[in-house]
């Protein structure tokens, strides 16, 4: 198994993450792309000593950058 740290880099905290932390108990964390949800369950089991229900994840695409001149 990896280490925790070379699975989850940080808590996403932002609004939306917020939100749906105080409505359903769900939290968010960015983590490492190379990670799987196996992986990232028993990291965030492993770190906080809690029962993790389920994994859900999202890759996210960069924004396109432009350059003039």
């Amino acid at each position: 198994m990896k280490a925790t740290k070379d699975i989850l880099d940080f808590p996403w905290m932002t609004e939306k993450s917020t939100a749906i932390r105080m409505a359903t108990n769900q939290y968010v964390f960015k983590v490492k792309p190379n990670a799987n949800k196996i992986e990232i369950k028993q990291a965030i089991e492993a770190r906080f000593q809690v029962k993790v229900v389920a994994v859900n994840t999202l890759n996210v695409q960069g924004k396109v950058k432009r350059t003039r001149g």
